[in-house]
């Protein structure tokens, strides 16, 4: 799933823009014939900021291997789920991921 997430440019970009306090995101989509949207961002919250930290790794390191130590500890905070190291389904992991990015606006 992370690796997936890694290779959305659109995601990387917008968590590039939303690290910064006070950004105002533009969102256009040509493809749905609709009006662009400025969207006002607060300061973004820890699992975000986790977020693209380890994505911003994972696209800069040379060194091979990348831990995502810090965003699975704060996937955690939000899901207690993901304690202990039991097995998880993938798609667990990229809906709390997402939902937790969500809760944070």
């Amino acid at each position: 799933v992370l690796q997936n997430l890694s290779q959305t440019p659109v995601l990387r970009e917008l968590l590039k823009e939303a690290k910064m306090p006070d950004t105002t995101v533009k969102i256009d989509s040509p493809e749905l014939f609709v009006e662009p949207q400025l969207i006002k961002l607060d300061q973004p919250g820890p699992l975000t900021l986790a977020m693209y930290q380890f994505l911003t790794e994972m696209q800069e390191t040379k060194k091979g291997v990348v831990t995502p130590k810090e965003l699975f500890a704060q996937v955690c905070k939000k899901a207690i789920r993901f304690k202990g190291y039991q097995q998880q389904d993938s798609h667990e992991l990229l809906r709390y991921l997402l939902d937790g990015m969500r809760a944070e606006e």
